[in-house]
């Protein structure tokens, strides 16, 4: 390792093994344009040296803390996709001194023998953290961060570990001005569209005919809030989606239905309420009554914790752009 003090400071790193150093370059180098843009240094690579540049010691110093944890990650098994290189980043850049390694080893968690699901951000750390330990947990923030696909991953994962016996999935049926009462078949025909984001969170953690099966006898069941009125629910895992289109008797009913040996998870965005106007989102009145109980724990996410496909966080982008020129 090199480094010249003058206008700049330069360091060179040389990895031990080149087939790791060419993962954590990722392919071509395509990772080295992460790496200039997260940690703000100039990176250039030449085999499997890597050469570090910047006017700021601490910012070349900070990367290479990131270089020897992410290179030990790889070097023990840990691939590091592009999307989980920049997960690693942004959990490094936020608590430096955390430890990489156990963040992403030893919170994996083997939901079925499917699926195996790890945290992507601290937040989501939190979360599964809380579920685990808490018997009413709350996860409140935008689309796309986790809250309701790390709750059923949850589900199954305790209903595999005997500690619960059912999951109980639930969400209003009504949203988005939507009227149920013009749509073709019965009760449960009428809401299944509402409820077709939680089977296919299920779909991913379990077979389909396992599924099915599931439910067809009661260990699963997947049904509209209104179903949850006057049940006691004891030794189950039950998910309440969608919870910022309930009123405040709504969610009062739902919180009373949790019994004996029960965890209950509480998904929301309290930025999307379809309530009709005047009425008062059941999730925000629950966040000021519950605060002062122990046994529930409230977990906040952020657009930091939105877990996008590259392209659509660039079709996003674009769209974001557009509206700013059409409006400016």
């Amino acid at each position: 390792m090199k480094e010249k003090e003058g206008e700049e400071f330069i360091r060179e790193l040389e990895f031990s093994n080149s087939e790791f150093a060419n993962i954590l370059f990722g392919p071509f180098g395509k990772n080295l344009e992460l790496f200039r843009k997260k940690f703000k240094v100039e990176v250039h690579s030449s085999g499997a040296k890597l050469y570090i540049k910047s006017k700021d010691l601490k910012k070349i110093n900070l990367f290479c803390d990131f270089l020897s944890q992410a290179y030990e990650l790889i070097r023990r098994g840990h691939l590091l996709l592009e999307n989980d290189l920049s997960y690693a980043i942004d959990i490094f850049l936020k608590e430096p001194k955390d430890d990489l390694l156990s963040f992403f080893k030893e919170n994996v968690l083997v939901v079925s023998g499917k699926k195996t699901i790890s945290p992507k951000s601290i937040n989501q750390k939190r979360y599964l953290e809380a579920i685990k330990k808490k018997e009413l947990v709350f996860g409140i923030g935008p689309a796309g961060t986790g809250k309701t696909y790390l709750g059923v991953a949850m589900g199954v994962y305790f209903l595999n570990q005997r500690k619960i016996k059912r999951i109980i999935l639930t969400r209003p049926a009504i949203e988005a001005g939507e009227k149920i009462g013009f749509l073709p078949g019965d009760i449960l025909e009428k809401v299944n569209p509402y409820l077709r984001p939680l089977y296919d969170a299920l779909h991913d953690f379990l077979d389909y005919e396992k599924v099915k099966e599931m439910i067809d006898t009661g260990v699963i069941e997947v049904a509209p809030l209104a179903f949850m009125r006057g049940r006691t629910l004891n030794d189950a895992f039950i998910i309440l989606d969608e919870a910022q289109n309930t009123t405040v008797d709504q969610m009062k009913m739902f919180l009373t239905r949790i019994g004996h040996g029960s965890k209950a998870v509480v998904t929301g965005d309290v930025t999307q309420i379809d309530l009709p106007k005047g009425v008062l989102s059941g999730l925000i009145h629950a966040q000021e009554v519950l605060k002062n109980i122990q046994e529930i724990e409230f977990v906040y996410f952020n657009e930091e914790d939105v877990m996008r496909n590259d392209l659509v966080a660039k079709i996003v982008k674009a769209y974001e752009e557009y509206e700013k020129k059409r409006f400016s």
